[in-house]
């Protein structure tokens, strides 16, 4: 049995779940996010122990697969609203820099223009200083996915190393030419 399926998901008790046919939905205050499930996958909420469990009908492979994978989501979404999540990027180059313009990051990465970018209404971007951007939300797959999106606006290269990069990522450096 997969070990990460049958753990059972703890619920705190300001989080409000929701089970209907395939949709579960997860909400605290105003926030909430939703998940469909694939229908094989069964949810069962213990309320004396205020824990959801995940129920698969066999073991074969792709049941096996959608079991920890459902666990996992679902676990994230509770985590998202309970904490968040979070994700450091550090912009790396000479006179590379960003600011923010009410909710909006415009970025100088060396281009003849600066690049706006508007984040989606669930996210929310906090410049720690002009080279390090925080982005913040309770969907882990939304964060990483803007995350992303600002670092390929300019990925760090393999010479100097400049770009954005993830707080803490390592960049391979090259060796550049050496004079005859």
């Amino acid at each position: 049995m997969s070990r990460i399926g049958k753990t059972p998901i703890q619920i705190p008790q300001d989080v409000d779940i929701k089970i209907d046919e395939n949709i579960i939905t997860v909400s605290k205050g105003n926030k909430s996010l939703q998940q469909e499930l694939n229908p094989v996958i069964k949810v069962e909420y213990e309320p004396e122990q205020n824990s959801l469990k995940m129920i698969r009908p066999t073991n074969n492979q792709f049941h096996r697969s959608l079991h920890g994978l459902y666990r996992t989501l679902i676990n994230n979404m509770v985590i998202g609203l309970t904490e968040g999540f979070t994700k450091k990027l550090e912009i790396v180059g000479i006179g590379y820099r960003a600011e923010l313009k009410g909710k909006n990051l415009i970025l100088h990465l060396g281009f003849s223009h600066p690049i706006l970018f508007k984040p989606p209404k669930d996210i929310e971007i906090i410049l720690e200083n002009p080279t390090t951007i925080v982005v913040k939300g309770i969907d882990k797959q939304l964060v990483g996915e803007v995350a992303a999106k600002i670092r390929s606006l300019r990925k760090p290269e393999p010479y100097k190393g400049k770009g954005i990069k993830y707080e803490g990522e390592y960049i391979r450096r090259k060796a550049g030419k050496t004079a005859a």
